[in-house]
Order: structure tokens, then C-alpha cells, then sequence
């Protein structure tokens, strides 16, 4: 595991859109792992400098997202795709081809869960994965339970994640219950990973999570296994550790 510290949000959206832009380059039809929530777009927002300043250019890369809520149209507004789209994809030159979401329209679980494995396999993998981490140690929508859960799979979301979700709907009985999500084995498949970590509220969970036990429990401490795993964190998401 590598740690790099930053100052600040700024300072660590700048680092990992380095990173991110460093494997395009060399690999320019890389295939990267992205994430949503409100961690990562400053890191898409510079990205979205470096293209429109024609230092990156996206045309071969193609993307897998972590997650989409299960039952929700891509048109609306709190979906991942509609999200991602937004934040990134309207702004860069990406091939829409090359775009891949988990399809939440899709109700059949067990279906939508297989296909989303076979797009992965058939990229070969994921060059680079970048993550974001819940308040319990979620990754995607891999929640806390008695077992890592390999494939991409249907998850009822704990209230936890719910609560931090309700920001982004205009009540908590919008929100959905149920997700999509990558799971454990192409995460940790992944040939470079990448995690974003930024604010007092998350130092306690990155020590649990990363210098405590890989439990399954913590799902993100599964990561500290991880052969090259990236932690960027501002001073106050590692205000709990020494970094």
C-alpha cells in the first residue's frame, strides 16, 4: 500500500487525476474503473482540464463503473450513468461504445449480474480502478457482512448508506434500496487501484479500514492485500494515522 498525503479536496483531486491521466498515456486504450459520488468529481473536473487543454485524449479508453441503483431510469437525474455523464463523459471525447454502467432498468438481478461480469472479463480486466470509501468501509456498494462477495451482485443497502445518499434526493424515501455493484474479485482483479479519501468524518474508518484486520466486515480493508493499492487523503481523512 502507498499512502500520499495532501493538503487539502484541491490538492487531492489534482494527485489522483495525475495518476489517472499517467495510465492513459501509456495505455491509451486502458480500461478504467470509475466511481461516483461526490469524492471523485473534483478529480473528473480536472481530468476535464487536462483534455480541454489537449493533454489527454479518450477516444480508445473505455470505462466500467462500480455500481448503478437497481430500478432507476438512466435519464434520471440520481442515476450513475446520468451522473457520470455529467461529470465526465459530456466533456471529454470518449467513444459512447465504450461506456459501461451497470443497467439499473434491468430488474432481472441474476442477469444483469452475469452480463456485467462477462463486459469486464472481456475487457481483460481493469487497467485502473478508482474508489471512493463509505463511513462503514463500503466499496461501491459492497456493504459490510459476514463474507467478501466476488461477483457483481444485487445489494439491499444498509440505512447507513441510504442516510448519506438522501443529499442527493429530494426526500429519504426516494432513494432506492437496492444497487448493483461490482464485486470484491474485479476490484481487487484490478491491475492498479486508486482510492480518494477527504474529510475528518472519514479518519476513523480509513484506520479501521487500512491499518486494522481484512475483515469482511470492513469491506474496503480487503484492499490492504491489494499488491498495488494508492491511498490519497487530505490531512484530515489521515488526521488518525501517520502517514
Amino acid at each position: 500500500m502507498r499512502i500520499i498525503k495532501a493538503a487539502d479536496y484541491e490538492e487531492m483531486s489534482r494527485k489522483a487525476a495525475d495518476l489517472i491521466a499517467a495510465q492513459i498515456l501509456m495505455k491509451p486504450d486502458c480500461v478504467l474503473g470509475l466511481a461516483t459520488g461526490g469524492t471523485p468529481v473534483g478529480t473528473y473536473r480536472c481530468l476535464i482540464e487536462k483534455y480541454q487543454r489537449g493533454d489527454l485524449d479518450f477516444s480508445q479508453v473505455s470505462s466500467v463503473n462500480l455500481d448503478e441503483y437497481r430500478g432507476i431510469d438512466r435519464e434520471n437525474p440520481q442515476s450513475y450513468w446520468y451522473f457520470m455523464h455529467d461529470n465526465l463523459f459530456h466533456h471529454v471525447n470518449i467513444s459512447p461504445e465504450r461506456i459501461n454502467v451497470p443497467d439499473g432498468r434491468n430488474l432481472d438481478a441474476a442477469a444483469e449480474c452475469r452480463r456485467y461480469d462477462r463486459v469486464i472479463e472481456n475487457y481483460g480486466g481493469i487497467d485502473l480502478q478508482l474508489l471512493g470509501l463509505g463511513l462503514d468501509g463500503h466499496i461501491g456498494f459492497n456493504e459490510p457482512g459476514p463474507a467478501f462477495v466476488m461477483d457483481t451482485h444485487c445489494v439491499d443497502l444498509e440505512e447507513s448508506t441510504i442516510d448519506a445518499n438522501q443529499r442527493f434526493f429530494e426526500s429519504r424515501e426516494q432513494v432506492p434500496r437496492q444497487a448493483y455493484t461490482m464485486g470484491i474479485r474485479a476490484i481487487m482483479q484490478a491491475r492498479k487501484v486508486l482510492m480518494i479519501v477527504n474529510g475528518k468524518n472519514k479518519a476513523e474508518i480509513v484506520r479501521k479500514a487500512f491499518f486494522g484486520p481484512v475483515v469482511p466486515e470492513v469491506p474496503a480493508s480487503v484492499l490492504q492485500m491489494h499488491p498495488d493499492f494508492i491511498l490519497i487523503g487530505d490531512e484530515e481523512a489521515f488526521s488518525e494515522i501517520e502517514a
